[in-house]
């Protein structure tokens, strides 16, 4: 048995020669260009028999004339059963609308309520760049200071302002008809 380093065999030790790449097969460059020319022969001989292909003759439409129709008679108009159609037109009808009830007192709305002058003076502000006119009053007996707006005659005026004051970001308000 012959000794063998196998330690060496591994690593690629100079004992081994380099192996040799194998070549790929040239191509032959004459044989794609052959192809291709071929290819664009071919089409271009499909182009020309297209080109000279003599024109179908149109078909000729021949006129088809129309069968006469047969006057079917008609049946006669049915009777109205109601007799609304002519009774409407001369009828009148009296509508009693109630009154609009308003309210003595007025709504107010509040939006805030602070201990301090100065964040109800700046909600005040907020209030005034919306384009509405508000008002700071101090409770009796208290040291709060309540963002009032109003008096508005009907609730739907105060509702209006409350949502052009919710869109504004500037919540919460609440509407209730004012104490004297």
């Amino acid at each position: 048995m012959a000794n063998r380093d196998y330690v060496k065999r591994g690593r690629g030790g100079n004992s081994r020669k380099p192996a040799k790449k194998k070549s790929a097969p040239r191509r032959k460059p004459w044989r794609s260009g052959l192809l291709a020319l071929l290819l664009v022969s071919v089409f271009g001989y499909g182009l020309y028999l297209l080109s000279t292909d003599p024109e179908p003759p149109a078909p000729v439409a021949q006129p088809v004339k129309p069968k006469p129709k047969p006057q079917a008679k008609l049946p006669p108009p049915p009777e109205e059963k109601w007799d609304y159609v002519d009774s409407l037109p001369s009828r009148e009808v009296e509508v009693k609308a109630k009154e609009q009830v308003v309210s003595e007192i007025p709504y107010i709305m509040q939006c805030g309520a602070y201990k301090n002058a100065q964040q109800a003076e700046a909600r005040k502000l907020d209030i005034a760049f919306q384009g509405i006119n508000s008002q700071v009053r101090k409770k009796e007996g208290s040291s709060w200071y309540r963002v009032v707006l109003g008096p508005y005659k009907f609730k739907r005026d105060a509702e209006r302002d409350k949502h052009k004051l919710q869109r504004a970001k500037i919540e919460p308000c609440a509407i209730w008809k004012e104490t004297q």
